[in-house]
């Protein structure tokens, strides 16, 4: 079991306030994924979980066993915390064989040599890799080497893995293949799992919930598609997507329970349930509407409800093509599967579905209705 919970962290580095007040709670075998740009405190999270950081406040508990009281001076040393932390640079002991990285710590806590055999071969065989065994690193690809790191890892069976950015200097076919490794190791393992990355394809993909960071706050913490589908606010929604959200602005107004939107490709009311428990302004507020590009269908013929709009650029990239449009003044893209075809300047006609969109009100940044 390892559930760790986080209670008003604070992390200064001088002046330097990297960690702010911040609430966090990981379930024993979640895949938790700490999402954000560089600099938003992320990584100073997973060291403090790790015990390299020292919070000035705060307190943590794994298993409801007090690890940190900053107030107490209670600092658990990491060598007790019974987890493992694989590093971006892979830190591998380049004159030890790939088994004997992987053995190195067994060999430190004296376990029995066939138990650390036992031990190194499991773990190289759940990454895949116990035909390399005897290898030096120099013999070994990126993502082979990262594969040793891993094992390493997962060897003592720790009831936490912490990766930081583990697979940022992968190229992009072994990231995508890491990727799935990952993803079916925390399956077999059944370990919790916290992971730091500012790749959201990475969080969206492996993850069980994500920890979306936002200057050192937390800014939203949900499953995946739930934190895609609906950002809780505007910095989220615009950093969430590739490619990156629409904004449409607008304004609205709340009345009898329905939140009427105006925008420039239309009109929509929404009801109660679909709305948020933000407070909603009063009287007519300027919106901004969010609209993903690929929740835009475009159809060379009218249909029912359909807009009018005109082809402004295709870019046509294999597996799908980008497609910039334009409504009324109003420049938004829409995102299809395969190769399409469009001319500069041809009209075409637009489906939305309006349960799809996100409405955000403009003061507050805040969403106030729902993607359902």
């Amino acid at each position: 079991m390892s559930r760790i919970e986080l209670k008003n962290i604070d992390k200064f580095f001088g002046d330097n306030h990297v960690l702010r007040n911040l609430n966090l709670v990981i379930e024993d075998g979640d895949f938790m994924t700490l999402l954000g740009p560089s600099g938003c405190g992320k990584t100073t999270l997973l060291r403090v979980v790790a015990g390299l950081e020292k919070p000035q406040n705060g307190t943590m508990t794994i298993d409801g066993v007090e690890i940190i009281n900053a107030a107490d001076a209670l600092f658990v040393e990491p060598s007790k915390r019974d987890l493992n932390l694989v590093f971006q640079s892979y830190a591998l002991w380049p004159h030890m064989t790939a088994y004997n990285n992987v053995a190195f710590g067994l060999k430190i806590k004296k376990i029995p040599a066939a138990k650390i055999e036992e031990m190194v071969m499991k773990s190289l065989r759940l990454m895949r890799i116990d035909e390399l065994k005897d290898r030096y690193p120099n013999e070994l690809s990126g993502g082979q080497q990262q594969r040793v790191a891993i094992a390493r890892a997962i060897a003592s069976e720790p009831k936490l893995i912490l990766l930081d950015e583990p697979l940022s200097n992968l190229d992009a076919k072994l990231r995508i293949d890491m990727r799935a490794e990952l993803k079916r190791l925390h399956r077999e393992i059944g370990a919790t799992i916290i992971y730091v990355t500012h790749d959201q394809i990475e969080a969206l993909t492996m993850s069980t919930k994500i920890a979306l960071f936002e200057e050192g706050c937390l800014a939203q913490v949900a499953p995946p598609m739930e934190l895609y589908m609906n950002p809780i606010d505007l910095v989220a929604a615009d950093f969430i997507g590739n490619p990156r959200i629409n904004f449409l602005k607008g304004t609205a107004s709340y009345s009898n329970e329905k939140l009427h939107v105006k925008i420039n490709i239309g009109e929509y009311d929404f009801d109660k349930e679909d709305m948020t428990e933000e407070p909603i302004p009063e009287g007519e507020f300027p919106c901004v509407v969010g609209l993903r590009p690929e929740q835009v269908y475009i159809h060379t013929e009218a249909v029912e409800s359909s807009i009018p709009a005109t082809i402004y650029a295709g870019q046509p990239a294999g597996s799908e093509t980008l497609v910039t449009l334009t409504v009324g003044g109003q420049e938004f893209l829409a995102k299809e599967i395969g190769l399409k075809d469009y001319e500069m300047g041809q009209t075409v006609y637009l489906e939305i579905d309006p349960n799809k969109l996100n409405v955000y009100d403009e003061k507050s940044t805040r969403l106030i209705k729902l993607a359902v």
